[in-house]
């Protein structure tokens, strides 16, 4: 693990032109790791688009040290249905030789401030087990385990079960608020939250 100067590591927005660096982030956990269940490498058009569909209605964001991108995380919808629309689910990447300096604790910790701006009540974490470092950090932002699918993954010769993390990050109102895409969210209150991170 290498070590950082805390105050040079900043955060913002992805961009599609950050794909590159961090398709390649993510490119080593789908060739050496159960974490993804993705088998194959996506192409840098199709890694690009995805970003740029995410951004349409929820945060991607990266973590940066001297101009170079370590981690990324980002929000994405959990199921399908109307009534699940105040749910989102959190997945955040780290490069490998930076893992342990605390970068995915932080990039969560943006995400949901930035999802309470938006009106998102509750967030989801699915981990793969064994994964004790997602674990922890799930439980130490508060998370709660709610449920667990035995075997539900095939990958590298053996099957993998999954863990589901839950935490809501607002009040359940007897109306919900109505929910924001991440364009209509004040860019001032956002860049409060990369600042005070």
């Amino acid at each position: 693990m290498r070590r950082l100067e805390e105050k040079k590591v900043n955060f913002r927005f992805a961009t599609a032109e950050d794909a590159s660096k961090i398709l390649e982030i993510y490119k080593y956990y789908i060739e050496n790791t159960t974490i993804t269940f993705e088998y194959d490498v996506p192409t840098f058009v199709e890694f690009k688009e995805r970003i740029k569909n995410t951004l349409l209605e929820y945060p991607y964001i990266v973590c940066e040290y001297k101009n170079e991108i370590l981690g990324y995380a980002y929000a994405h919808k959990v199921w399908m249905r109307a009534a699940y629309q105040w749910d989102a689910e959190l997945s955040v990447y780290i490069d490998k030789d930076y893992t342990g300096n605390g970068l995915g604790k932080k990039l969560y910790k943006i995400l949901i401030e930035i999802l309470k701006l938006q009106n998102v009540v509750n967030v989801y974490g699915c981990v793969t087990y064994p994964n004790e470092k997602s674990d922890k950090l799930h439980e130490s932002l508060g998370f709660k385990k709610v449920g667990i699918f035995e075997n539900s993954g095939y990958k590298f010769g053996k099957w993998i079960g999954v863990t589901w993390f839950h935490k809501a990050i607002l009040e359940y109102e007897k109306k919900p608020r109505k929910l924001k895409k991440i364009s209509q969210i004040d860019k001032e209150k956002i860049k409060m939250i990369f600042f005070n991170k």
